[in-house]
Formats: C-alpha cells, structure tokens, sequence
C-alpha cells in the first residue's frame, strides 16, 4: 500500500503539475501569438481561425480533465485510508485524518490546474474572437 501513496502523492500530483506547465506554456505562447499575428497575411476568415486557434484545445482539455484527475487521487487516498483499517483492524483517528488529507490534497491540486486552464482558455477565446472579426472588418466582410 505505500505504492498507492506514492501514486497519488507523487504520480497523480506530479501529473497535474506537469499538466499545469503545458496549459499555461501553451497559454503564454498563444497570447504572444495572437498579439503580434499579421491578419494580411491571410486570404480567408477560417485560415485566420485555424492559426489563432492551434494547440487551445490542449488547455480547454486540461481545464475539463484536471479535477477528474485529482478525483482520482481522492479515490485512491479513501481507499488507501479504508485498506489500513481494514488491515489493522481497529481505528487510529490519526492515521485515518492522515489518508483523508491526501485524498483531499488531490482534489485541490486538481481544481488549482483547472480553474487556471478554464480561465486562460476563455480568454484566449476571446482574444481569437476579436482578432477575427478585426480581419473581418479589414476585408470588408463585416457581420451584421
């Protein structure tokens, strides 16, 4: 069982970590993008989409995937909890507060990767959305 602690100690939060670093690496990297896109360059509306957009559905991923990740590590932390009282056969209130305290440390590194993710995603989003229709107005396909 001190795999299982290793695991989610180690590997689910050591995952969502390295899940944090490629939403907000890709976040900066669209951001600078999207500010210093040149809109001439391109001939139509779904040309300008494709490049602002590319490699965003990584973040939007990592917002909606991280919290089922830390769940995970919740369930594996209750069942590393429930395993060694099982096996010892009687309740230690300490070591039982200590196993719901790491399941509960996965879930909130869960929902720290993916309030960040959601928030950056929508933003990008945003940002695509002005920058299409600025190439809009620039070749006179404005909506209305």
């Amino acid at each position: 069982m001190d795999i299982l602690k290793l695991l989610v100690d180690y590997g689910v939060i050591g995952f969502l970590v390295f899940l944090s670093f490629i939403s907000v690496g890709t976040a900066i990297e669209r951001y600078t993008f999207i500010k210093k896109v040149d809109l001439s360059k391109y001939s139509s509306r779904q040309d300008v989409e494709m490049e602002l957009t590319k490699g965003m559905h990584w973040i939007a991923t990592i917002g909606s995937n991280a919290p089922y990740i830390g769940l995970l590590g919740t369930v594996l932390g209750i069942m590393l909890t429930f395993y060694t009282i099982g096996q010892e056969g009687f309740v230690d209130t300490k070591k039982v507060m200590v196993g719901l305290a790491l399941a509960l440390k996965a879930t909130a590194v869960g929902l720290l990767v993916a309030i960040p993710s959601t928030a950056l995603y929508n933003m990008l989003l945003r940002k695509v959305k002005e920058k299409v229709a600025m190439w809009e107005k620039l070749n006179g396909r404005e909506r209305v």
